[in-house]
């Protein structure tokens, strides 16, 4: 029965199922179980990608089907608009024929039905299939709050402002990548709910900025604005504060918290000046942008500096040390791999001597050690100086894997070649570590040797003696290895590596060498390296005369 109406036959759950689908993938509701912290690693997120295009692929199909019984229901309303018409005209004389008596009967008795189960029916199955299917890999709350953070970072290191990355334009580049007035208002609403009213009140005005330029929202002007006063009123600018409460009371004057808070902050603001004796002064008409309000200080004491390097400001280098710069053919002392085909060898810095290698790494090469890295990538994990305890942190945001020589031949060919290029063993040297960084990924300030005297990892092959440091790719903005204590910035160069010691041969840690991974702006930055220890190079780099030998 159902065919002659247009469509065949479609089994599913309620409407409310698919509408509760179609909610959740788009506000990606923390509620779904998922490997936490995707938004670390762009090769997860790629993977995003194309489960987004297989969903609007499925949500197509569910429309298409939804339109093919919508005609049928359409289809079958209209020619029972002609039937009644005639029928109502004039009961008895359409009933006197007993082909329309027998017909009234077998719609209302049957077709009817047919109808009423066709309007009950939902094609939503395939689509709700497809979403439980993915559900798992999805975003939750933490990705979304962590990727938020990860814009402010950039925002702060390279001196961005809302309306750059508002408007997609970042340096070097401009796209169509645009945030609404609803895409700030969530950026600011992310700060003010980590109490961070510095990046609240640059994001919440942006949002403001653009509500005010005509651009549709869904949040409304009054939101905004009382997030904003009270951000302003947090950062110390009471005189803005009440302008902007006043704005908001003047929209909605039954708003009872902005009535307490208008009151509050004129009286706040009044005592203050009578404390110092000043007379009112109208809050500023400029509009607040970055460097209106000073951001707060934090826990890293070179800040200021780290940040400089990742801008390629405050580098150290001159014309004199570039003098003592030079580049050369490696051959690894003479080492038989290296004697017919030598690796290619720059100075990046006199003291402490870092050098790059080139050609160090093949794309073939890298490409193997990426694919045996995906599936193991997981959130990167720093020893807590207090406990000891391996943690994630704030401070470094990337995902990593560890790969042993026996997974692959490339693995095993790739340690060797770095022993073979150092002349450090590294039989005693940690598993190669894969990194991957993704939305503002970095590493700050850090050193690689242990400052921990009695560190139990420390008793079987010793301290961190030195880095070797491939990049497995290059990255179009930021991500540069930088070295605050002497303004060195090392940029990422596909194939290459950078090679350097961390303790001097007498044992003791060479401090000079804390460095920073930028977070990275533009791009995917792939990087593996591999820790070599102290152990088993007792001959290899025998200890010197003097303590910073």
């Amino acid at each position: 029965m159902l065919s002659r109406l247009g469509i065949s036959k479609v089994t599913g759950r309620d409407t409310m199922r698919i509408l509760w689908a179609l909610l959740c993938c788009c506000c990606c509701c923390c509620c779904w179980t998922t490997q936490a912290e995707i938004f670390t690693s762009i090769a997860q997120m790629t993977d995003l990608i194309f489960t987004e295009k297989e969903l609007v692929q499925s949500l197509r199909e569910y429309i298409k089907a939804e339109e093919v019984k919508l005609a049928a229901v359409k289809s079958w309303a209209n020619k029972l608009d002609d039937l009644t018409r005639v029928s109502t005209s004039d009961p008895e004389g359409y009933l006197a024929h007993p082909v329309n008596a027998y017909k009234l009967m077998k719609r209302l008795n049957t077709e009817w039905s047919d109808l009423e189960s066709l309007v009950l029916q939902n094609p939503s199955e395939g689509f709700i299939s497809n979403m439980s299917v993915h559900r798992q890999y999805f975003p939750d709350e933490e990705d979304e709050t962590g990727a938020a953070k990860a814009l402010m970072r950039l925002q702060d290191t390279y001196q961005l402002d809302s309306e750059a990355f508002s408007r997609g334009k970042l340096p070097g580049m401009h796209s169509n990548a645009l945030l609404t007035v609803d895409d700030c208002f969530d950026m600011g609403k992310t700060a003010y709910n980590d109490a961070d009213y510095y990046h609240a009140v640059l994001w919440m005005q942006q949002a403001l900025k653009q509500l005010d330029a005509g651009e549709e929202a869904v949040v409304s002007k009054v939101d905004i604005l009382d997030y904003l006063s009270y951000s302003v009123y947090q950062m110390g600018d009471l005189p803005r504060a009440i302008e902007l409460t006043r704005r908001l009371v003047a929209i909605d004057s039954s708003h009872q918290r902005a009535g307490g808070n208008l009151r509050y902050f004129e009286r706040l603001l009044f005592k203050q000046l009578n404390e110092l004796n000043q007379a009112y002064q109208p809050a500023s008409e400029e509009p607040i942008q970055l460097g209106t309000y000073s951001r707060p200080k934090d826990h890293l004491p070179e800040r200021e500096a780290y940040e400089a390097l990742c801008r390629g400001e405050g580098l150290q280098m001159n014309e004199v040390r570039r003098s003592r710069l030079f580049c050369r053919y490696q051959d690894g002392n003479r080492n038989p791999r290296l004697l017919l085909k030598p690796i290619k060898e720059e100075d990046e810095w006199d003291s402490p001597h870092i050098v790059r290698y080139l050609n160090m790494l093949s794309d073939e090469e890298i490409e193997k050690i990426k694919e045996l890295a995906k599936p193991r990538l997981a959130r990167a994990t720093v020893r807590d100086p207090k406990t000891g305890v391996l943690t994630t942190a704030n401070y470094r945001v990337s995902k990593s894997a560890w790969l042993e020589g026996d997974d692959d031949p490339v693995i095993d060919r790739v340690n060797r070649r770095i022993q073979d290029i150092t002349g450090l063993a590294v039989d005693t040297a940690e598993l190669l570590q894969v990194a991957n960084y993704g939305v503002g990924g970095q590493y700050e300030p850090h050193y690689d040797f242990s400052r921990r005297p009695f560190d139990s990892s420390l008793k079987v092959d010793g301290n961190r003696l030195a880095t070797f440091l491939n990049y497995m790719s290059d990255v179009e903005a930021g991500g540069a290895t930088v070295f605050p204590d002497f303004g060195a910035a090392i940029w990422p160069r596909k194939g290459t590596a950078v090679f350097w010691y961390n303790l001097f041969k007498s044992g003791e840690g060479d401090y000079r060498t804390r460095h920073a991974a930028c977070p990275v702006l533009v791009g995917s930055k792939w990087v593996s390296n591999k820790w070599i220890h102290e152990r088993g190079q007792e001959f290899r780099r025998p200890c010197g005369l003097t303590e910073v030998d």
